[in-house]
């Protein structure tokens, strides 16, 4: 099974390796200079950009330049890639001369590439306000998720503090991947010891990812988080309950079972939208992020197959899901019909 998945893996990089990274720019050679491309050349491009990819990956590799191509090489080829399949279909019209066609492309990939990496510096903070009965007084709290500390610099979680000192809030929830590489330095999280507020944390898929993920996981408490692997806390009317992301989902259904309390405000984080539909007839609310909103759009498309809540407040009853968009960019550092996100959350007694 395990030989199976590796194959998997590597015909996936593969395939998206010449999907936007020779694909494109065979197209715009074509378009631009009139030269054809030969399978020979194909094959030998992309075999030498899926082993950079694949090795990066394996790896744990921390080399900048390497970094650099696979993560925004990704994000500027899939842009190409749509971006040229538009310039495809103008030729199939036959209205525009190919060079045109390859003009237009590259003012394109390069005003939607420029575009996607300021939007994917900016951090816009969401307010959702909810009201419940089991809540006795009025609470205000703060929800990020997918940092993605090793994407991006610390500097980013700094401008992301900066907003957060904005707002009048009891504790804070960090949803997962708040760490996304090896490369990224533990004692750089200090400036979460200037958060004089509560910060509970579960673990996302990335932080397992990590090199020696454990004991980075313990020096977490070092910088005030406190993490919740299938725990719960009490904070006066709110049960919060944070499973882990590493377990199957019938061992997080029986977590969130176990944990619940009936007369509690239940409040779950976890880092996938995974189970709220076997869940939401016990719990109140949900927090989770993971699928960024696709980042780059049209890749929300395809994230909304694979995931039915993939992004915003759901509702089911007295039950609420809310499934971020992410605090940060997940390997290129662009946006394209999403945002980063900061969640304040007004939590109310229910009015009669």
């Amino acid at each position: 099974m395990k030989k199976i998945r590796s194959y998997i893996f590597f015909v996936i990089i593969f395939f998206v390796t010449y999907l936007f990274y020779v694909f494109p720019f065979e197209i715009l050679n074509k378009y631009l200079l009139n030269e054809e491309s030969n399978i020979k050349n194909s094959l030998i491009n992309t075999v030498i950009f899926a082993t950079l990819i694949i090795y990066y990956l394996k790896s744990h590799n921390t080399f900048a330049p390497l970094k650099f191509f696979v993560y925004e090489g990704i994000g500027v080829g899939f842009i190409s890639f749509w971006v040229v399949c538009i310039g495809i279909i103008l030729n199939f019209i036959n209205i525009f001369n190919q060079f045109s066609i390859g003009i237009f492309c590259i003012i394109l990939i390069i005003l939607f590439s420029g575009f996607g990496f300021l939007k994917g510096r900016r951090i816009n903070i969401k307010k959702i306000e909810l009201f419940s009965s089991k809540l006795k007084k009025k609470y205000n709290f703060i929800f990020i998720s997918d940092v993605h500390l090793g994407t991006n610099k610390v500097k980013h979680l700094s401008n992301i503090l900066k907003k957060i000192k904005t707002i009048k809030y009891d504790f804070l929830l960090i949803g997962g991947d708040l760490i996304d590489s090896s490369s990224f330095k533990i004692e750089e999280l200090s400036i979460l010891n200037d958060i004089k507020k509560k910060i509970y944390f579960v673990n996302g898929n990335h932080e397992y990812y990590l090199k020696d993920y454990q004991e980075k996981l313990k020096k977490l408490s070092l910088y005030n988080i406190k993490v919740l692997i299938n725990q719960s806390q009490k904070i006066k009317d709110i049960n919060l309950i944070g499973i882990d992301d590493l377990q199957a989902v019938e061992d997080k259904i029986k977590h969130v079972k176990k944990l619940r309390k009936e007369n509690s405000f239940n409040l779950i984080l976890n880092h996938k939208p995974d189970i709220w539909e076997q869940i939401n007839d016990q719990i109140d609310l949900m927090l989770t992020g993971h699928t960024h909103n696709g980042q780059i759009f049209p890749f929300n498309l395809i994230v909304k197959l694979k995931f039915k809540y993939s992004y915003g407040l759901f509702k089911k009853e007295n039950s609420n899901l809310y499934v971020s968009s992410g605090s940060g960019c997940w390997g290129p550092k662009i946006r394209i019909g999403t945002s980063n996100e900061i969640i304040h959350f007004k939590l109310n007694s229910k009015s009669s």
